[in-house]
């Protein structure tokens, strides 16, 4: 009998199960990853399978179209990288080399054990753990990723420093926004800064609207295209479909002409606003009646005869 060192097919299930091992230390994981061996990372929710392959369509791939079909020839920075899945892509799409930058060092790792396991040239990324606000950016880039971190900080125009301090011609963001029509900024809450979805540094966030993401993008003198959505299943996609969330490509000089722009006037963004307000006050109101009838069967407890 062959062992498995001798055998191929048992070497290759042994990998499998080591790389198993190494995913399953790495706790909670927020993009699925198909690797070698048939191997895949789990994700916390499942409906976020489709959201992230929809959100590719909807802002990755018109990434690349206007840069010509690749990024071949273009160094990326990922800030906030997670576990690598928009490095991933960016290496898929040719670019010459990424930085990956994330604050909390479990996404580090997972993003390296992705990178390893896939075989990709270690000449060609690189992940490093920092605050991005107190991170030396010393290279210079021509593409920086902004992917759902935009809304997880209170640094709005610090971040449009970074972005464009490192000589980036052109900016991706994915954000959650307010639903107000004008530009302005809604102050929220994380709950905890041990969530390994939330900010790394402040509980308090500054929310952008569309015109205030207009707004910073000008400053710094990038022309912006808000992206139309190509979404073909709305799954796990409801902040998308509720006009909650969504996506810019900013330029300092290529093209955005050929671009899909979201159409959305301010009749509409305020109508939104205002179911979502009303749905929210509702839900105020459903706790209090709850409390309150919860209040008075204590009550009746207290008074109802003993026998």
């Amino acid at each position: 009998m062959s062992t498995a060192a001798e055998d191929p097919r048992g070497a290759a299930a042994l990998e499998a199960q080591e790389l198993q091992r190494r995913i399953d230390a790495l706790g909670v994981w927020h993009y699925r990853f198909e690797l070698p061996g048939g191997v895949s990372t789990p994700i916390y929710r499942a409906d976020y399978v489709n959201r992230h392959l929809q959100r590719r369509r909807t802002f990755f791939e018109p990434l690349v179209k206007v840069c010509g079909g690749s990024l071949g020839g273009r160094r990326v920075l990922d800030l906030g990288c997670n576990a690598g899945y928009w490095s991933l892509c960016a290496i898929e799409a040719g670019a010459d080399f990424v930085l990956g930058v994330d604050g909390r060092q479990t996404h580090i790792d997972q993003a390296q054990l992705v990178f390893d396991a896939k075989g990709v040239e270690q000449a060609r990324y690189r992940f490093e753990l920092g605050n991005i606000f107190e991170h030396s950016f010393a290279e210079r880039f021509d593409v920086v990723l902004c992917l759902g971190l935009m809304y997880h900080i209170a640094k709005p125009v610090e971040i449009f420093e970074v972005m464009a301090g490192t000589g980036a011609e052109l900016l991706l963001i994915d954000t959650t926004v307010s639903l107000v029509p004008w530009s302005l900024f809604r102050v929220a809450h994380e709950n905890s800064l041990e969530n390994p979805r939330n900010a790394v540094d402040y509980e308090l966030l500054l929310i952008p609207t569309r015109h205030a993401i207009f707004d910073l993008a000008r400053q710094f003198g990038y022309e912006t295209v808000a992206l139309a959505h190509d979404i073909s299943d709305y799954t796990g996609m409801d902040d998308y479909r509720s006009m909650q969330r969504a996506a810019f490509i900013c330029s300092k000089g290529t093209p955005l002409d050929s671009l899909a722009r979201e159409k959305i006037d301010a009749l509409t963004l305020l109508r939104a606003y205002g179911k979502k307000r009303a749905r929210r006050e509702w839900r105020r109101v459903r706790r209090l009646l709850s409390r309150r009838e919860s209040a008075a069967r204590a009550l009746r407890r207290v008074r109802a005869p003993t026998a």
